[in-house]
């Protein structure tokens, strides 16, 4: 069964499908987006852009929903069933109800007409990371940091053995955190991340979880060890991780 991209290295040219029937759109996104250094493939319908996407296994799809004949809606669930390939749908109608059934139909992000190249740019790029974080190899299982442990396996966290409860979105912090150590996490990768491109809520609420996740783990919250703020930019696991087997179960 076809599947779509596994994560790919910096040197991997990204293949983009767009799939519309608006030639007026679809000229000049392929010409931009081939400038960018992506290859990019275009099918003007839906019966088209459905065999493009299984023949050509592309690392993004872009898919209109209003298509004449195989609409969006029906283009995006036939692609489901074949694969986990990102999805990014467009649309002229802001509607949530319309957002809704795309994601319930397994889109993975959503985009209303008009928009700048920049901001699909930006949307892709954001899939692009995602699908590389989600498909992280089974091993190693755990992360450690000194008396630090997080188990992906088993989906825990301990210090000192001591168990740390933590919320969904702490723990996912963690995890890109120290999987990153060494490197600044800037915020906006933090949000596509952890709450996704469509998160549109209050930008402190990343401060907020990042106060909680220090009161958890840090010795001294008001002065970190572990996880730093690199101010305008974003955070960083600043203590050497090691990526290990899990323990024999």
């Amino acid at each position: 069964m076809w599947r779509g991209p596994a994560p790919r290295g910096t040197d991997c040219v990204v293949s983009i499908l767009l799939i519309d029937d608006d030639d007026k759109l679809t000229g000049p996104l392929q010409a931009s987006f081939e400038r960018a250094g992506y290859t990019v493939s275009v099918a003007q319908d839906g019966h088209a852009g459905l065999s493009k996407a299984l023949l050509e296994n592309p690392h993004v799809i872009v898919l209109d929903v209003m298509m004449p004949g195989l609409d969006g809606w029906a283009v995006c669930q036939a692609i489901r069933q074949r694969s986990t390939v990102p999805i990014i749908m467009l649309t002229a109608l802001d509607d949530r109800t319309d957002r809704i059934r795309g994601l319930e139909l397994g889109a993975d992000d959503y985009l209303v007409k008009p928009f700048s190249f920049q901001e699909l740019e930006a949307h892709v790029r954001a899939m692009l990371r995602r699908v590389q974080f989600d498909t992280v190899p089974a091993q190693p299982e755990q992360l450690v940091s000194g008396d630090l442990v997080v188990d992906l396996a088993a989906h825990t966290v301990t210090r000192a053995g001591q168990d740390v409860v933590t919320r969904q979105k702490e723990y996912d912090l963690l995890v890109l955190l120290m999987s990153r150590a060494g490197r600044v996490v800037t915020r906006n990768e933090l949000f596509d991340e952890v709450w996704g491109t469509d998160w549109l809520g209050d930008t402190r609420t990343l401060d907020v979880h990042m106060s909680w996740l220090r009161a958890k783990l840090e010795t001294d919250p008001s002065n970190p060890e572990f996880i730093q703020t690199v101010r305008g930019v974003g955070y960083r696991f600043s203590v050497p991780v090691e990526k290990r087997a899990g323990e024999p179960r």
